[in-house]
């Protein structure tokens, strides 16, 4: 059999999926473009990096002496650190190699074929990809025309045949985020048979905001069966190292992912560093601050351009820049500039933006100005 005619015997789930657009690593623009400096804007990483105290324990760690030893499998430190901090049941925690992991143990868990799901679009895109690939059936709900949630059409798309919805809030790729009022609205007519899944990835970035919801505690009231997800990969400058964690809403759940993620998922440098990471909160909060800094500066400036990028609550902006957004992409690489491009179907001529450095955020102002229209 040839590897087409193989290919073509796959499930067409599968033989169907898009590619993740995972980005350009600055390597290859400076490689690629000759460039002395690149701006890596597309990824919404922290510019600041991890922590002087991790850096410090990764310097003088011993673990090298284990090298030869499987990692503790149930993440028994950082889990009692989260744990008393969140306070919740440890058993409610799991972890994942970074939380788009434990999105992909979430599909394999609870979803089947057929199964539908909600989520909004413009969207991270392995909210579609990975219950796609177990063959469930995605409902995208668009986003109102300010880039606001729509959450009167999200509860219009909840059927009795949904079995899972997701939101990422603050949206990812769109920064916005739902209250506690719009959450209880939504929360209110989901069924106890389906399965809320809230992506709190920026979590850090957003949670000083007014307004901004104790999802935890909004979830915990519903008495739906639900799963938050966070990261150790944006505030906390651990990207590298790929550690997330989720917070299901009772441990049975939590312990049918685990029969469903590789058991060592997370390896032992990954597990200190992150249980470093987490009792330095001042190195996230100096890293929040300069992001919240940086994205005022530049949506100012993007206004001043004619420009106008959706509200966000993280380290990012979004925004339509009226023209492909990909070919503008492009030819800012050739500036050294690393931003992503949309490529959902009605979102092309939007672009997303990290917020970097004051350098690197002024670079990109320079490039996007002379480089438009072009």
């Amino acid at each position: 059999m040839s590897v087409t005619a193989f290919i073509e015997s796959l499930r067409a789930e599968v033989r169907g999926l898009p590619a993740y657009n995972a980005g350009l690593s600055g390597e290859f623009v400076r490689a690629r473009y000759g460039v002395p400096h690149v701006a890596k804007l597309g990824s919404n990483e922290n510019p600041g990096g991890a922590s002087a105290a991790v850096l410090a324990h990764l310097a003088q760690s011993t673990t090298t002496g284990t090298l030869a030893l499987y990692p503790d499998p149930s993440c028994s430190a950082l889990r009692a650190l989260i744990a008393e901090r969140l306070a919740v049941d440890p058993g409610q925690l799991l972890f994942g190699n970074g939380s788009e992991d434990l999105l992909a143990i979430a599909a394999h868990t609870f979803l089947a074929p057929g199964d539908e799901v909600i989520t909004v679009i413009p969207s991270f895109g392995l909210h579609i990809i990975y219950p796609q690939s177990v063959g469930a059936r995605v409902v995208t709900v668009p986003m109102r025309e300010d880039f606001e949630f729509d959450v009167e059409a999200l509860i219009a798309a909840i059927s009795p045949r949904t079995r899972m919805v997701i939101i990422s809030n603050p949206s990812n790729p769109v920064g916005c985020a739902m209250d506690a009022a719009e959450m209880r609205r939504l929360l209110s007519v989901v069924s106890p048979e389906t399965l809320v899944l809230w992506d709190e990835a920026y979590f850090e970035y957003a949670s000083g905001d007014d307004g901004y919801p104790d999802s935890l505690a909004v979830l915990r009231e519903s008495g739906l069966p639900w799963l938050l997800l966070r990261t150790f990969s944006k505030a906390y400058g651990l990207a590298a190292l790929r550690v997330g964690y989720g917070v299901a809403s009772a441990p049975e759940l939590a312990g049918l992912m685990n029969r469903v993620r590789t058991p060592f998922n997370i390896n032992q440098i990954a597990q200190q560093a992150a249980a470093v990471a987490f009792g330095d909160q001042a190195h996230v909060a100096a890293s929040v601050g300069e992001a919240r800094k940086g994205r005022e500066w530049m949506r100012a400036v993007l206004l001043g351009l004619g420009v106008k990028p959706a509200r966000s609550r993280a380290n990012f902006l979004f925004f339509d820049c009226r023209e492909d957004a990909a070919k503008l992409a492009g030819r800012m690489l050739e500036d050294g500039v690393i931003v992503k491009p949309w490529r959902e179907p009605g979102y092309e001529t939007c672009m997303r933006v990290s917020i970097g450095s004051a350098a690197d955020n002024a670079l990109f102002i320079d490039s996007f100005e002379r480089r438009r229209g072009g």
